[in-house]
């Protein structure tokens, strides 16, 4: 399985891989959402994407906006990694077409039930 996690940190892509990579998925990595369209029109597409809400050049609720709206991106699932609480703004990201949200901070039991809640096995 294939996944893409777009984050600003450095540090954060380095946890959300190290994690993802324990649960049996090859991870890419981008630091900005303009910078993860690019991957995803030119290398492997992934099944999952874990998005950071707050970033430069393009955030992740306009990079979820973006998404789906290409229809030929409807399979692939998508996470919002969020310190975000407020109800109206995790409204606003899902309505926009994320799939799920995993709160900061997190663990990696909780990202894992999250993404069993998206039928990924081993999660």
């Amino acid at each position: 399985m294939k996944a893409l996690v777009i984050d600003d940190s450095k540090a954060m892509r380095m946890i959300l891989k190290k994690m993802l990579t324990e649960m049996d998925f090859e991870v890419s990595e981008a630091e900005n959402g303009l910078a993860a369209l690019s991957l995803l029109e030119t290398g492997p597409r992934p099944e999952l994407v874990l998005v950071d809400w707050n970033m430069p050049e393009m955030n992740g609720y306009e990079f979820v906006r973006a998404v789906r709206s290409r229809p030929e991106y409807d399979d692939m699932k998508l996470v919002m990694v969020t310190s975000e609480t407020q109800a109206d703004g995790i409204d606003r990201v899902v309505e926009a077409g994320a799939d799920e949200y995993v709160a900061k901070p997190f663990t990696r039991e909780s990202l894992a039930e999250k993404l069993g809640l998206l039928g990924f096995p081993g999660s």
